[in-house]
């Protein structure tokens, strides 16, 4: 099996994206920094939840995380 070498690097880009985006969002006032922060969450959820078909654990983490980002959004300020 030839390991992709394509993964890593989408790996790598989406933590940049990811650490960049919630530094961007940590800026914003309260309540959009806990709701915008919450909606991140929710969309690495779906899209984890999305992408790992097959993978049961990845979906079962993906929904954990959307679920935490929901309550991040909604409930816990």
């Amino acid at each position: 099996m030839k390991p992709s070498l394509l993964r890593p690097v989408l790996g790598t880009l989406g933590l940049m994206i990811g650490f960049g985006l919630y530094a961007l969002v940590g800026r914003l006032a309260e309540p959009w920094q806990s709701v915008c922060i919450g909606a991140l969450f929710v969309g690495l959820g779906v899209l984890a939840f999305w992408y790992a078909r097959g993978e049961r654990w990845i979906q079962i983490l993906g929904a954990v995380i959307a679920a935490y980002g929901l309550l991040r959004a909604l409930i816990l300020h």
